[in-house]
């Protein structure tokens, strides 16, 4: 880990964006959907973070939140368990008179006291659908140096479909973001946000307590959009691999496109590594017999049959005789004999049984809910 950084905090929104992939959500929040193997989706904001030197950091959560908790703990992976700072999960209801948010603003208002009594000078703002490796330190370095009262970060990138209804996208003339645009229709390439932002701590304070006021919700139509002309809004582009978790087809892509080197170079790079809770386990067996070509396989897995084009987590078996291809198994899903699944993403814990086809397509993936038997 890096030394502390005493400039910036950071607030990650764990629900936001749940809408888009209701059958992941059901029993757990966007910031913890499982991703890459072994990974959650907020292990890749946590470790960002953490590899810039934030050292205080406050997770603000809605609903289904048990799964987070486990997974974060008191944050030691990450080096968050400290005395002062640290990690700090804020469900809804801290606070007496604060009800349970519909936006950022409404999430920012339930921490204001917490932010009014913090030391650091600016506030990382983010989501957790977009996976990517980012050194926050030199956004923090942007932002100072262009004097801007928000910096906020965005890729070069077509708006992936099932984000057609919830996207931001901007306009920039010299570095300025001149226009702020809601569920973007365009097609090809635009300047699409990875709601990432940075802003002075004072500033927020008072910018949030205006919006509650009123009875404004959205930080980013209710504040920025319509101040464009009044705060200095800068763009920082960041342009390594991105992975936006927009619907169940993008979940499924973005998790198949790690069988590309580039992507998974990129993405869990040497200098900047993304850190997970750690599950003791063995590494992954290959019996006699078994065959696997192009696949990505977590620890704990106990290969005897086929796997071609396939993302494994953890703890998964596939048993003789069975073939998996183009699939996206989590973990401790468990393929019988002589059992064929293709186009198939399964929650955790799913069985399939003996004997069983399961097919869907490249465009439309079956998709198995978490505890079932198929």
């Amino acid at each position: 880990m890096v030394n502390s950084n005493a400039n910036a905090l950071g607030v990650i929104f764990a629900n936001s964006y749940d809408n888009l992939v209701p059958e992941l959500v059901a029993e757990r929040t966007m910031a913890s959907i499982p991703f890459g193997g072994r990974y959650r989706l907020i292990d890749f904001v946590l470790s960002n973070m953490a590899n810039s030197g934030i050292d205080n950091i406050s997770v603000i959560v809605r609903k289904n939140y048990h799964s987070l908790m486990d997974h974060l703990g008191s944050g030691r992976e990450w080096d968050l368990t400290r005395k002062r700072g640290g990690l700090n999960i804020v469900p809804p209801f801290a606070e007496r008179s604060i009800k349970m948010y519909s936006g950022r603003v409404d999430a920012l208002a339930s921490i204001l006291s917490w932010l009014e009594d913090q030391k650091e000078r600016y506030v990382i703002l983010s989501d957790c659908c977009v996976a990517m490796n980012m050194n926050y330190g030199d956004l923090i370095n942007k932002h100072v140096e262009s004097g801007a009262d928000v910096t906020m970060v965005y890729t070069r990138a077509e708006i992936p479909e099932g984000a057609r209804n919830d996207n931001y996208t901007i306009r920039i003339n010299d570095g300025r973001v001149t226009e702020l645009l809601s569920n973007d229709y365009r097609p090809g390439v635009q300047n699409l946000s990875t709601n990432v932002y940075i802003i002075e701590r004072e500033s927020l304070i008072q910018l949030v307590r205006d919006a509650a006021v009123r009875g404004l919700v959205y930080f980013e139509r209710d504040i920025l959009a319509r101040n464009l002309n009044l705060l200095n809004v800068q763009a920082y582009e960041y342009t390594g691999y991105a992975a936006r978790i927009a619907d169940m087809k993008s979940y499924f892509d973005e998790n198949l496109r790690l069988l590309e080197e580039d992507n998974v170079d990129q993405l869990f790079s040497a200098d900047n590594p993304i850190y997970t809770k750690i599950r003791d386990d063995n590494p992954t067996r290959y019996l006699e017999g078994s065959k696997v070509k192009n696949s990505l396989l977590a620890d704990g897995c106990v290969i005897e049959g086929v796997v071609e084009n396939s993302v494994l987590f953890r703890g998964c078996r596939v048993k003789k005789g069975a073939v998996v291809r183009n699939c996206v198994l989590m973990q401790d899903t468990v393929v019988e004999n002589d059992t064929s699944v293709e186009y198939v993403v399964t929650d955790k814990n799913v069985h399939i049984t003996a004997a069983k086809k399961l097919s869907g397509t490249e465009s439309f993936p079956v998709f198995v809910a978490k505890n079932h038997t198929v």
